[in-house]
């Protein structure tokens, strides 16, 4: 184990890892911390205890009373700082650095994780397949990292199974390059509540509402009186760090909502 003073690549690492594990896994017996550890040479409770420094900085967390340690450092702060401010060009940085202290990088089990489900055809150039390995790294942090915030349920259904659960944009992904992967640009949702969510026929007001468009409040379909209209009102479960940011649901009002009685909102 390498001794001495964190790096600025080594907590980036682990800043990235402490996105993509729920509050409750940031401890040395957790494999993805164990992994992490012999990568960059130091031991599972050093990392664990880096994390929930980590913990220490985010408002999400400290504002509920929970804590992390105490003793985080400067370069903490600034690598605290440099992710939410370059989502996008750290999550690849980060990527390249694990793979740079991998030892043997023929044996990559987390290469296989990051591309799995990703098809690429026989005929594809190296700088094709090179945007879509990017494009699906950039996919898999911000799902692991809302997942991972929402505790892996749907935020207004509580609906658990990870195969109905999806990592939705708040303000869509093509309309906002900077904050594709700004966790707080995000929501856990089920397949159905994205979709409308997506569609704007459902929002959410500053203080984490549902709002249902006229659209759904005129309807008269058994599902939607069963599955929509007792969501109006009520608050979404939160997330335990990465809190929707009230100018992203903002722009979710005036540019996708689609019902402009709360057009006054924006």
């Amino acid at each position: 184990m390498r001794e001495g003073r964190w790096t600025r690549d080594q907590l980036k690492l682990a800043f990235h890892l402490y996105c993509q594990l729920p509050f409750g896994k940031l401890h040395s017996r957790n494999n993805e911390v164990m992994q992490l550890a012999g990568q960059i040479g130091r031991t599972p409770s050093a990392v664990a205890m880096k994390l929930v420094n980590f913990a220490s900085l985010d408002p999400a967390i400290t504002s509920t009373g929970r804590k992390g340690l105490d003793g985080a450092s400067a370069l903490d702060r600034e690598i605290w700082a440099d992710f939410h401010a370059d989502w996008e060009s750290l999550a690849l940085e980060c990527e390249r650095l694990r793979k740079q202290f991998v030892a043997d990088a023929a044996v990559d089990p987390m290469e296989e994780e990051t591309l799995q489900g990703l098809e690429i055809p026989d005929d594809f150039t190296g700088e094709s397949r090179r945007v879509l390995t990017e494009q699906r790294i950039k996919q898999n942090f911000f799902r692991r990292a809302v997942l991972a915030s929402y505790r892996g349920r749907c935020c207004m259904s509580g609906v658990s199974e990870p195969r109905l659960l999806i990592a939705s944009h708040i303000v869509p992904w093509k309309a906002d390059k900077a904050n594709r992967l700004n966790p707080g640009n995000g929501l856990c949702l089920s397949a159905i509540h994205d979709r409308a969510f997506d569609q704007g026929l459902i929002s959410l007001s500053d203080d984490w509402k549902v709002l249902l468009s006229e659209k759904l409040r005129r309807s008269d379909e058994p599902f939607v009186e069963s599955v929509f209209k007792p969501l109006e009102g009520r608050t979404i479960e939160l997330p335990h760090r990465f809190v929707p940011e009230a100018a992203f649901l903002r722009r979710h009002r005036s540019e996708v909502f689609l019902d402009n009685r709360w057009a006054g909102f924006a």
